[in-house]
């Protein structure tokens, strides 16, 4: 029987296998290596910036959950395990939370045990699917057993969207939206060059080098995505400033290229 690793490509870098190092995982390659590698020489604040990324989906579920009574998660672009993942978040606010994981990386796959580690009251599930095709994603199996979509649900998409290039992005992200019902969430974060453009600019050019283009959007196209629904406050802001816990750490603005949101869809 074929393993998911057969289709890991170990000659190019991929991005959640960088994401991976750059955070100081063990799930990566040389290829990944030296493109992380090459990505913090051109910006040394690469891995402030993906940190605060990550702490973003972690206060955004917990509000979802806490302050919005969401009990059911579409998560796309999961990446590779790193605890706290999302279902530990809500679960430990609603247990009986359902939590459905959309990734097409290989490598996360072969870990997709980490991620169904459920409450016992809840549940989780793991789709291997593209957000390029959102229909696959809407009528798997899981989708269609975890998530009653006669209810609210949340939809994060977290630190995926630089990769999905126009003129695709928005119809990509309403085609995961429109199905949900009134009262769903849209949780999701915008890469940006906004605030330190020549380094940021420079780690886009060595993205695209290793085959993975990206496209950096302006708070005005960072804002355009949330047309329709209800942002919560504060907005659109950039992701360490997206309402700050308590133990936020002091972060330089110029550190984060990414800005993040919750809406509700009316």
């Amino acid at each position: 029987m074929a393993s998911p690793l057969d289709r890991v490509d170990t000659s190019t870098a991929h991005s959640a296998r960088v994401y991976d190092y750059i955070l100081g995982g063990k799930d990566h390659y040389l290829v990944d290596v030296e493109a992380g590698d090459a990505m913090c020489r051109h910006w040394p604040s690469l891995p402030v910036h993906m940190r605060e990324n990550r702490r973003f989906m972690h206060r955004a579920g917990r509000f979802l959950a806490k302050e919005r009574g969401i009990r059911q998660f579409l998560d796309i672009g999961t990446g590779l395990p790193t605890a706290p993942n999302l279902h530990e978040v809500v679960q430990e606010v609603a247990p009986e939370s359902h939590v459905v994981y959309v990734d097409n990386d290989p490598i996360v796959l072969t870990h997709a045990r980490a991620l169904l580690q459920s409450s016992p009251e809840g549940e989780t599930a793991y789709v291997d699917a593209d957000m390029h095709d959102p229909d696959a994603i809407l009528d798997s199996p899981e989708v269609r057993a975890l998530l009653d979509l006669d209810e609210p649900v949340g939809l994060l998409i977290i630190g995926m969207l630089h990769f999905i290039l126009p003129p695709d992005d928005h119809r990509l992200v309403r085609r995961l939206l429109d199905p949900l019902p009134s009262g769903s969430h849209l949780a999701m974060t915008i890469g940006t060059a906004d605030f330190a453009p020549e380094e940021v600019g420079r780690v886009s050019e060595e993205y695209a080098r290793q085959n993975m283009p990206m496209a950096l959007r302006d708070l005005p196209a960072a804002t355009s995505f949330f047309d329709g629904l209800e942002l919560v406050e504060p907005g659109v802001a950039q992701v360490h400033k997206w309402r700050p816990g308590a133990g936020q750490l002091a972060v330089d603005d110029r550190d984060i290229a990414m800005y993040g949101a919750v809406a509700r869809k009316p």
